[in-house]
């Protein structure tokens, strides 16, 4: 778990604690040093972000991911199209780093820019995904109260159980009780507007 050094945060770092979860706190307000220095406390080639927001996050496509970059030369691994807080990037530490050593602002919270729109990594999309994980009109992250509201009813039609519930019972509960994603879909162009107007790629001059 990586998380930061604020007080508020102290409650997440208990947790990790008692149950035996390796953590890391680092910068507030750079998620990229945050990350790049937990990488290198643990000594880890690869992350893949997993969202505290993205409560339905699928492992399967976060295990894809690592074995997409054991047989390929990604530095960054990304899945445009699919459903919404159902993956977010995988990221060679390598990488990381670099882009950490050119970055010349500390405000990363969009931070796939670097990678995406500086030439200088090899970016790819996830292999394998299913097709039905491509889907646009179901929103799966919490950013505002609709988006609560639709995860205490999916978990609500799920039924109380402490089993792992994978993506693919997601949909189909989504599936037969299609009004369950109009319950914050509405707010996905909102969220989208947002994270364009926090987009900041500032790099140093010549980077080669």
């Amino acid at each position: 778990m990586c998380t930061t050094t604020r007080t508020d945060d102290d409650i997440l770092a208990n947790i990790a604690s008692r149950n035996g979860i390796k953590y890391f706190r680092g910068s507030i307000e750079d998620k990229l040093k945050r990350w790049l220095n937990a990488a290198e406390k643990f000594n880890v080639e690869y992350i893949i972000t997993a969202d505290g927001d993205d409560l339905f996050c699928e492992p399967k496509l976060i295990d894809m991911a690592f074995n997409q970059f054991d047989i390929s030369n990604a530095d960054f691994i990304q899945a445009p199209g699919i459903i919404c807080g159902a993956f977010t990037y995988g990221i060679k530490v390598s990488a990381l780093k670099k882009v950490c050593e050119i970055k010349t602002s500390n405000q990363t919270e969009m931070m796939w820019v670097y990678f995406t729109d500086t030439g200088l990594f090899s970016v790819k999309e996830l292999e394998g995904v299913p097709q039905h994980y491509y889907n646009n009109d179901i929103r799966m992250t919490l950013d505002y109260k609709e988006d609560l509201d639709f995860f205490k009813e999916v978990l609500r039609l799920l039924g109380k159980s402490t089993k792992y519930v994978t993506l693919d019972e997601i949909l189909q509960i989504i599936e037969q009780n299609p009004y369950v994603k109009d319950i914050n879909y509405f707010r996905q162009k909102e969220f989208l507007g947002n994270q364009q107007a926090k987009i900041d790629l500032s790099i140093k001059e010549r980077v080669k």
